[in-house]
């Protein structure tokens, strides 16, 4: 076979392997639904694949938080064109990763990004496009203005990851917990990406006291919930965490913390996207001996 011939085989195995890849990542998508929950006011929450997104639709427009993935931009903003509008005029993201930030190229064509400083270097390292970033970044906290509330973003820092916020709505009372609230799973601590178990807990007990009873709480992954829940899920992450540092600390290896496990109470928090092998042993590697 000629080398002409040859390469000419490579690149159509190299395009089949490609469209491949694109129609997977369709049909993965292809029968997910946007499910609207009503939380509160003018605030809706659109369940579908990947983080919670949550909406303030008003006078003003829209503004949404997160935008899960790329291929569901489309089913995204259908749904949000039965709240006023397919066009948000703010997006802004909780942290970084593609479950929560995959619809930024599409909707950042049009609406302006706000995101913590770490989001956007994050998303710059990565080599997502102009349209992706974030316009506007902070170090701290931000307020946007919109739809007649104050709606605050608080970085809550070396949590989930190191480019993680809250979104605190002052007059509806609601909290966006972005990934810093699985409810009623094990959370997920990329501790690649910055994030730790102790600054997790202790941004949890900020909140906390930054809520009172009748705050509708949005998670990151799971149904709305109250600060019940929320109280419920520190609890869990809490008193887990404390006994595998126990085991640790008696010199137990992780694969013998693993072994030994976690107590039945907490069986079905290991049932979601993190089970309970993989929460010792990111409580393991979080805490030094």
């Amino acid at each position: 076979m000629s080398i002409k011939k040859i390469a000419a085989a490579i690149l159509l195995v190299t395009g089949i392997g490609a469209v491949t890849s694109v129609l997977a990542q369709d049909d993965r998508f292809a029968n997910v639904t946007i499910e609207t929950v009503a939380v509160r006011g003018n605030i809706s929450m659109l369940i579908g694949s990947g983080g919670n997104i949550g909406v303030s639709a008003g006078e003003d427009g829209l503004l949404i938080i997160d935008d899960q993935y790329a291929p569901l931009a489309a089913k995204i903003r259908a749904a949000l064109s039965q709240l006023g509008s397919d066009s948000p005029k703010f997006l802004l993201n909780t942290h970084f990763h593609g479950d929560h930030t995959g619809g930024n190229a599409d909707f950042g064509v049009a609406s302006i990004i706000i995101a913590h400083e770490n989001v956007r270097g994050r998303l710059v390292a990565g080599d997502s496009p102009a349209s992706a970033l974030p316009v506007v970044t902070y170090d701290d906290d931000v307020s946007v203005h919109f739809n007649g509330e104050d709606i605050t973003l608080i970085h809550m820092p070396r949590g989930h990851t190191d480019t993680d916020s809250v979104v605190l709505f002052a007059d509806t009372n609601v909290i966006h917990m972005g990934d810093h609230f699985f409810n009623g799973g094990f959370p997920f601590v990329d501790l690649a990406s910055g994030g730790t178990v102790q600054g997790y807990i202790s941004n949890l007990e900020k909140a906390l006291s930054w809520i009172d009873d009748d705050t509708a709480v949005i998670p990151g992954h799971g149904p709305l919930g109250t600060k019940a829940d929320l109280l419920a899920f520190y609890n869990v992450v809490k008193d887990t965490s404390t006994t595998i540092r126990v085991m640790k600390s008696q010199q137990m290896s992780k694969e013998q913390a693993v072994a030994a496990g976690l107590a039945d109470e907490y069986d079905s928090w290991g049932q979601g996207f993190i089970n309970e092998q993989r929460w010792i042993e990111t409580v393991f590697d979080s805490y030094p001996r």
